[in-house]
């Protein structure tokens, strides 16, 4: 667990919060808080109040010894006994620093009617005159209240020093935070240059695509009008020879011997012309077979760092620097 105050960190043992050393500061602050509160000032007596027959009265003071609230009548009462004669007791409802002069020191754990009253060096312990006698009686011991202002030099010493612990460690933290919105501030203005070199190298890969994309496009269409005008011309070698065909036919089968003698040297002759593929085959020839292959480039892809860029961390720490850097 986590001490509430300090915060360092403890080991509750199998009994639990009974091993715990007891805060009697805390118990004596929160007894005088309740004793100085205006609730206090209404209860009820508790010497008479445990008396059915007699009628409860309100308490108006508080018995220091007896850690009892009293009425005015139990108050006289307690003033007439020798035992409880010298008892010390303080109006209810009083401020709290009043209360703290009034107070007796806390009684011991081990001895309930013993006051807490030496302090022992060696186990750095508050301890009654019975505890001396039975433990302490080898140890060195002192009257508290002689050892007290000594406690309180070195408290207010303590404090000074944490004082100047709470300066140092928000001047740290002052730094750090400077540290943290520098190095946020860097980092924002290179994510900028970041979007800024990769929208670049967006905009130089859409140039150069449009670039290549209209390039081809005109590979296409020249491509495309030689091999039309190539087939137009095999489409008229083609239907000519077809209707020469159709035509010879006719007159070979149908013409007489008048007519086919007339025609066959002229036919001869076209079947020769049409038979000259020459120009076609040449003009074939020269179009070829044409292939379109696109060649990509493996730099980007296989050193990306050499086109974008690289990012570098240099860090300057107990006067060395280190540099990472990130591809």
């Amino acid at each position: 667990m986590a001490c509430p105050l300090c915060r360092k960190a403890f080991t509750l043992s199998s009994n639990g919060v009974e091993d715990l050393p007891k805060n009697f500061f805390v118990t004596n602050l929160l007894q005088m808080k309740e004793l100085s509160s205006v609730e206090s000032k209404t209860s009820a007596c508790e010497a008479c109040s445990g008396n059915e027959v007699t009628e409860k009265k309100e308490a108006t003071v508080y018995c220091v010894e007896c850690q009892q609230k009293l009425c005015r009548a139990c108050e006289e009462d307690h003033r007439k006994f020798k035992v409880t004669r010298q008892h010390n007791t303080v109006e209810l409802g009083v401020e709290t620093q009043m209360l703290t002069l009034a107070m007796l020191p806390s009684t011991c754990d081990m001895h309930a009617d013993k006051f807490l009253e030496i302090y022992c060096f060696d186990c750095k312990l508050i301890i009654c005159m019975m505890c001396y006698i039975e433990i302490h009686n080898s140890h060195k011991c002192s009257d508290v209240n002689k050892v007290v202002e000594e406690f309180r030099q070195q408290m207010e010493s303590d404090v000074d020093s944490i004082t100047a612990g709470i300066v140092k460690c928000r001047e740290m933290l002052a730094s750090i935070e400077k540290e943290k919105n520098e190095f946020s501030d860097i980092v924002s203005k290179t994510e900028s240059e970041i979007s800024e070199k990769a929208e670049q190298l967006k905009q130089m890969i859409d140039i150069h695509k449009e670039k290549l994309m209209n390039e081809l496009s005109s590979m296409k269409q020249k491509r495309m009008k030689e091999i039309e005008s190539l087939r137009e011309e095999i489409e008229r070698q083609l239907l000519s020879m077809e209707s020469y065909k159709k035509y010879v036919d006719e007159v070979r089968q149908k013409g007489t011997a008048c007519d086919i003698a007339r025609a066959a040297s002229g036919l001869h002759d076209r079947a020769d012309e049409l038979l000259m593929f020459g120009v076609i085959e040449r003009t074939l020839a020269d179009l070829g077979h044409a292939d379109v292959t696109f060649t990509s480039s493996h730099f980007i892809i296989d050193d990306v760092s050499k086109t974008v860029g690289r990012l570098s961390l240099d860090l300057n720490a107990r006067g060395c620097v280190h540099r990472l850097l990130l591809e």
